[in-house]
């Protein structure tokens, strides 16, 4: 299915009828990734899922947006539905979505119920080495982005972001790695306690993206939060420990098993 949003043409899937979840998918990823929790989700509720500008099917989003761009984007494409309730599930990149979302005052809905899985949102202490590195991205980035080495080697200057980058910055168009940069350096543990609905997490045991401590960090900032740890799981635990994980999202959103 398709809609476009604020001049933004968006590829999305809706199943099911009920109250309604959104689902916000993390970076580099698509809707169809929760295909699977699509179809169990609908069995009770109406289930909607986007791909975020600039991912999956979607259009880049017109510029380089922040996490609170996205917030607006959320919000903006869920006019539509006439509703006063909402339930939110966010994996990564989908769960800084929702942990920013609740720093807005006077959302158009009320949030009912929060699902962040291996959510991002804390921002990692910085290594020494980490901080090495980083002056050393900005010296090369300031000597190659020079008239003389643009005009010497044009080509430097994006090699160079892309041996210093990540795989999902190495992976991602210009304007995304912009997006990324902005994404990325936002803290948004300040924002954990304003979530006051009735929170779960779900974490994979074996995350290194964003690590169990994350979580564990999550769980004590939120009000009304719980933990639930899946062994032999990384950060797709969704998918790596699907029918544990089924079996949780059905005890906390109360569908039949």
């Amino acid at each position: 299915m398709r809609k476009t949003v604020n001049g933004i043409s968006i590829n999305y899937e809706q199943k099911g009828s009920g109250d309604l979840i959104v689902l916000l998918h993390g970076w580099g990823s698509n809707i169809k990734l929760f295909a699977n929790l699509i179809e169990l989700l609908s069995r009770k509720y109406t289930v909607v899922a986007m791909d975020m500008p600039g991912f999956g099917e979607s259009e880049e989003p017109p510029s380089a947006w922040c996490v609170d761009d996205y917030v607006q984007f959320v919000i903006d494409f869920l006019k539509d539905y006439d509703t006063k309730q909402v339930m939110l599930l966010g994996h990564s990149f989908g769960g800084r979505v929702i942990i920013r979302m609740h720093a807005r005052e006077n959302l158009p809905f009320e949030v009912t119920k929060v699902i962040l899985v291996d959510s991002a949102g804390i921002m990692p202490p910085k290594s020494n080495k980490k901080s090495w590195r980083t002056r050393y991205y900005k010296l090369g980035k300031a000597f190659l982005s020079t008239k003389l080495m643009q005009k010497i080697a044009p080509d430097a200057l994006e090699n160079f972001r892309k041996k210093m980058g990540s795989a999902d910055y190495a992976a991602a168009s210009p304007l995304m790695r912009q997006v990324m940069v902005k994404v990325v350096n936002e803290d948004l543990e300040p924002y954990l306690h304003l979530i006051k609905c009735p929170t779960l997490l779900i974490w994979g045991v074996n995350d290194t993206a964003t690590p169990l401590s994350d979580g564990e960090k999550m769980e004590k900032l939120i009000p009304d939060a719980g933990l639930v740890k899946l062994e032999n799981a990384g950060h797709y635990s969704f998918l790596e420990q699907q029918f544990t994980f089924n079996r949780v999202m059905c005890s906390f959103l109360k569908i039949e098993d």
